[in-house]
């Protein structure tokens, strides 16, 4: 969310306009396409799911910059946003444009040497994606063992138990 705060909206249209006829009916703003293939790569997320998330989840539409009531789009738009940008040879397009958005708004150092296919990125993604629910159901056990025993789990825990350091 930092990203959208910073930069307002991470793909402009116009940077895939190449990619789509000038003529025919309005689609959804390749621009948005872009975002939404990013964050269905980092979420691991099928056609079918991304669709889903953008339609459903407050936290993709405010990325995108969407009001709560759009209906996101169908699924099969972004198996054609990905053969076109397989077509116009242009597959890595996105991870430079981010690289360099994200760069001038300060989120990334300028300098070093940087790879533009993210792999430590997403390696961290997904270790993280894998935590979260580990976490998840720690809390849950935590939470249930506290009504249940409150006397066997005081003695163990401390009073900023729950703060990161």
């Amino acid at each position: 969310m930092l990203v959208r705060d910073r930069l307002d909206v991470p793909f402009e249209d116009k940077e895939f306009a190449d990619l789509y006829p000038s003529d025919g009916r309005p689609g959804f703003s390749p621009g948005r396409l872009a975002l939404v293939s990013v964050l269905q790569f980092a979420e691991d997320l099928s056609d079918r799911a991304a669709a889903q998330a953008v339609r459903t989840r407050i936290d993709w539409k405010y990325a995108l910059g969407l009001e709560l009531e759009d209906n996101g789009f169908d699924y099969s738009l972004l198996c054609d946003f990905r053969a076109r940008l397989v077509e116009g040879d242009a597959t890595g397009r996105m991870p430079q444009m981010m690289l360099k958005r994200l760069t001038e708004a300060g989120l990334l150092k300028s300098g070093g040497r940087q790879r533009t296919d993210a792999t430590y990125v997403l390696a961290a993604v997904r270790r993280l994606s894998r935590l979260e629910p580990a976490g998840e159901s720690l809390r849950a056990a935590l939470e249930e063992l506290a009504e249940i025993a409150p006397e066997w789990l005081q003695p163990l825990i401390g009073p900023k138990w729950d703060k990161k350091t």
